[in-house]
């Protein structure tokens, strides 16, 4: 039976979507592993959100919290709000208290990503203040520590991520995930993975 990953995200302006279809690459690379895209509802009206510059959402299914039930593991992102996790995502966690009262998510692990605006607008901070919500549900948190190598060392240009999990800088919108922040996006669904086929062989 196939191990399932889903990458579960929240994405206004696309940077969070491309790291997304990254991660599920490299936990497709991963053989028994299936892994799928989610995106949680938005909370916006659209009247906002046009003001707001946000495109179209694209068709990645939108998720409901009892869906969360079905995966082995898990990559949760989302951009920053002044250094925690966007809103959006936040009133998604906050309809999960049927899976916390029967603990159906407890034991599973779960990864973090995200983006943020600027090189101190929160890459640790934001994936630190996540981590509580998944302390509730008793999942195990797995960050991706210094496993990605060399470009965790990247001193010469701008790289979003961190020990957390994969990250990208937003800027002021037009700046996209280089390169090197898409192949550590990569690493990290490769590696959580594995961890996740790992934990339910040994279940």
């Amino acid at each position: 039976m196939a191990t399932k990953v889903y990458i579960v995200y929240y994405s206004m302006y696309g940077h969070v979507e491309k790291l997304a279809e990254e991660i599920k690459k490299g936990a497709s690379s991963v053989e028994g592993v299936e892994a799928q895209l989610w995106q949680v509802p938005e909370t916006l009206p659209e009247e906002v959100l046009g003001k707001m510059s946000a495109p179209p959402k694209s068709d990645v299914p939108i998720i409901t919290p009892g869906e969360l039930a079905e995966a082995d593991g898990f990559v949760f992102g989302f951009p920053t709000r002044f250094g925690m996790m966007a809103a959006q995502f936040k009133a998604f966690l906050d309809a999960t208290g049927g899976l916390w009262k029967t603990q159906q998510l407890a034991s599973k692990p779960a990864g973090i990503f995200f983006s943020t605006g600027s090189q101190g607008g929160g890459q640790e901070t934001t994936a630190l203040t996540a981590i509580t919500q998944l302390v509730h549900h008793g999942m195990i948190f797995v960050p991706i520590g210094y496993t990605f190598g060399a470009g965790m060392f990247e001193m010469e240009k701008v790289k979003g991520g961190s020990p957390y999990g994969a990250g990208t800088f937003a800027g002021d919108g037009s700046r996209q995930p280089t390169e090197l922040e898409l192949e550590q996006a990569f690493h990290q669904g490769k590696y959580i993975a594995a961890i996740t086929k790992k934990l339910k062989g040994a279940a």
